[in-house]
């Protein structure tokens, strides 16, 4: 859910459930557990999507180090935070400190994961718009390609994919392929629409599944008194 706040720009939402999630893992798992890690670069996230970059990067460095404490540097789930860190370097113009980061990401998240694992498509994305920051076109453009291909051999709409339809769309329009970019950013704005729709509905039928079961919850408590008042 949080996840989706984020996307629709509900920080603040977004940013409650996130820590929450993150001191409820703590409480449980202790606070240097990898499950810890994954909660930790979440809320990362949240920040850096609003600019807060000094309180994402101490997050994205402990979720790093967590790992890291846990004889986890070469395993798959670390390349999250090496490249949420990566793209924040990116977004700060830090961009030989981003593409070392990223490009880590990538090597590692390839090996566990597999070449056509959606995060690996992510971790990608990321740096091909680490290279479009800097006008690197001919680099930039295979990567956005073989990023939405990854995408579409999984045959499944995904808000990633919506965004880096996005990015290569603004690589297009930055290079004058203007109607290119134009039919990216509409089927990228279709694919949010579809899964925004999909996830109120989702949450609809939830809320109305958990009403039904405090109906029903309701309905046997009173015929039990009504059954101890007959006796």
């Amino acid at each position: 859910m949080a996840a989706t706040y984020r996307v629709q720009g509900k920080y603040k939402d977004a940013e409650l459930l996130s820590q929450r999630a993150l001191a409820i893992c703590e409480r449980i798992q202790g606070p240097d557990h990898p499950e810890v890690a994954v909660k930790v670069n979440n809320l990362g996230i949240i920040y850096s999507d609003q600019g807060r970059y000094a309180e994402a990067e101490q997050l994205f460095r402990r979720a790093i180090e967590i790992r890291e404490k846990a004889g986890e540097a070469d395993h798959p789930w670390i390349a999250q935070s090496l490249s949420s860190l990566g793209a924040l370097y990116s977004a700060q113009g830090k961009y030989v400190e981003a593409e070392s980061l990223l490009k880590r990401a990538w090597a590692i998240g390839e090996l566990g994961f597999g070449p056509t694992h959606p995060y690996v498509a992510s971790y990608i994305s990321n740096l091909a718009i680490n290279y479009q920051r800097q006008s690197r076109y001919a680099e930039a453009e295979p990567l956005h390609l073989q990023a939405i291909s990854i995408w579409e051999s999984l045959g499944q709409e995904h808000l990633l994919l919506a965004s880096t339809l996005m990015a290569y769309a603004a690589l297009l329009r930055e290079t004058k392929q203007e109607s290119r970019a134009l039919q990216l950013e509409a089927r990228a704005r279709e694919i949010q629409a579809l899964i925004l729709t999909k996830n109120m509905t989702d949450n609809k039928k939830g809320k109305q599944i958990g009403h039904s079961s405090k109906i029903r919850h309701n309905a046997r408590r009173h015929s039990k008194e009504r059954n101890l008042k007959s006796l």
